[in-house]
């Protein structure tokens, strides 16, 4: 099911406690540009269909990655893209962003997202594994 736009940002803005929309939407365009050039396949896709269209595109439209980026050089890579942003606030809307993403995609989409991801990227979506 897909989430409306203005849920998914609510549900952003309270997990990051940001004080506007304005806020959690920026996270969410950055992080999901991000995330879009990690994910490939069938996995955007179906995650594209669970996602408000404006950032189903986003993340169908991705940023360009060269190589893909841990899960520490990903969140540096967003505080560089998010104005003021330092490594721990981007760490925070990494998470607010991610955790959202993973409940809207379902357990069983997640792990097959996280499958696509360098080692250490379930943490970010609310969902560490245990050793």
């Amino acid at each position: 099911m897909t989430l409306r736009w203005e849920a998914f940002l609510d549900q952003v803005r309270e997990r990051g406690e940001y004080d506007t929309r304005e806020e959690a939407d920026r996270a969410a365009r950055v992080v999901l540009a991000l995330l879009g050039a990690h994910v490939l396949g069938a996995e955007r896709a179906e995650l594209a269909a669970r996602l408000p269209e404006s950032y189903a595109l986003i993340l169908l439209n991705p940023l360009q990655a060269a190589e893909p980026l841990s899960p520490e050089r990903f969140v540096r890579a967003t505080a560089a893209w998010i104005e003021g942003a330092s490594q721990a606030t981007a760490t925070w809307d990494v998470a607010a962003v991610l955790t959202v993403v993973a409940d809207a995609a379902g357990e069983e989409l997640t792990d097959r997202l996280l499958l696509q991801l360098p080692t250490g990227y379930d943490a970010l979506f609310g969902r560490p594994q245990s050793i």
